[in-house]
């Protein structure tokens, strides 16, 4: 029953519209935090489908000392990021969750800054103070042998994505991901059924690990469904310069571009566009990460939905029970996501 509760049946529970039932869950933005928080609280005791797993989760996290009062200060959670996690990020739309459950365990959020110098020396943020600190998350934090040193500190470590294992070395951390795979290969299967058989990639493989995973979704995919990964169409840039060059050397576009993120996406319609070529007549688009700016773009971005807040919850999960259990072997933890399709990828 609970895989049957609909948006609509929690915006008529409510008396609001579905349209703000769809904010708060999709944590887009434009709506109070007690406006959202009540709607979430609903979700959750309606049985969402998105919220199922976050209400069992949640339930089954151990506090990270049971003889302390849960709501006494316990500490503080450091976040090291390399960059500036502003809304459109999904880091940034999963840390209002997050922060909001390790708050209720007793633990604040303090963020560091990991600066390009402190990359290359190898140094720690001048803001980290370690004598509060219970465990660290990282955000955005992709350069291998700094993230080797954050691990040697000895403190409980999560990385949120993390640096691309190309030579198949994983960190000894926690790990969470999106699932980066699954949406991608049935996007392309149906797209080769229906006899596109021209597909290309843009994006960086070696960026992060979450970029190199959906560009072993699209390469894989098309190797065991019959179709053919061309080198022309694969194009391993990231930024509109390098897009465009590479876009404007081809003699014929493919049928479909699969993009590493919504970010890679915009690059590459602007690109198109300055080439005199359109979305989707010439060529269709397809995103990641279902960002703010993938509804507000021209056309609209078809792309493949992050669950924030199920990631969120399984971020905490995974911080509170190591902080409780050292020694548990790591872990890497992938949630699931959902293909949205919009305009961009109109057939």
């Amino acid at each position: 029953m609970h895989n049957k509760v609909t948006v609509q049946d929690i915006a008529d529970a409510l008396g609001i519209s579905r349209n703000t039932v769809s904010k708060a869950i999709n944590n887009s933005g434009g709506l109070a935090d007690a406006t959202r928080e009540k709607i979430l609280q609903k979700a959750v005791e309606m049985g969402y489908k998105q919220f199922s797993y976050v209400r069992a989760a949640a339930s089954s996290l151990p506090a990270a000392d049971e003889s302390a009062d849960a709501s006494a200060f316990q500490g503080e959670i450091a976040l090291f990021t390399t960059v500036f996690l502003s809304k459109p990020h999904f880091g940034a739309l999963m840390l209002d969750t997050f922060q909001r459950e390790i708050s209720r365990l007793g633990y604040t959020l303090n963020t560091h800054r990991v600066t390009e110098a402190n990359l290359r020396d190898g140094t720690l943020p001048i803001t980290f103070r370690p004598s509060q600190v219970k465990a660290i998350i990282c955000i955005e934090m992709f350069n291998r042998a700094y993230d080797e040193m954050v691990c040697g500190l000895g403190f409980p470590v999560l990385f949120v994505d993390g640096p691309a294992r190309r030579d198949g070395y994983s960190l000894p951390a926690d790990q969470l991901y999106m699932d980066n795979s699954t949406e991608i290969s049935r996007f392309i299967r149906d797209a080769l059924q229906r006899g596109e058989r021209r597909i290309g990639f843009i994006g960086n493989p070696d960026h992060c690990q979450s970029f190199y995973e959906r560009y072993l979704a699209y390469f894989f995919t098309m190797q065991l469904a019959g179709g053919t990964a061309e080198e022309k169409y694969c194009i391993r840039h990231n930024h509109t310069d390098e897009i465009f060059e590479q876009l404007y050397a081809l003699d014929e576009l493919p049928d479909l571009f699969i993009c590493a993120n919504d970010f890679v996406a915009g690059d590459a319609i602007r690109a198109l566009y300055s080439l005199g070529k359109t979305v989707p007549e010439d060529v269709r688009i397809l995103g990641f990460d279902d960002s703010t700016e993938s509804r507000r773009s021209r056309p609209t971005l078809s792309t493949i939905h992050i669950h924030t807040q199920v990631m969120a919850t399984e971020a905490v999960h995974l911080l509170m029970s190591r902080m409780k259990e050292p020694t548990l072997n790591y872990r890497v933890v992938h949630t699931q996501t959902d293909l949205i399709e919009r305009e961009s990828t109109n057939h």
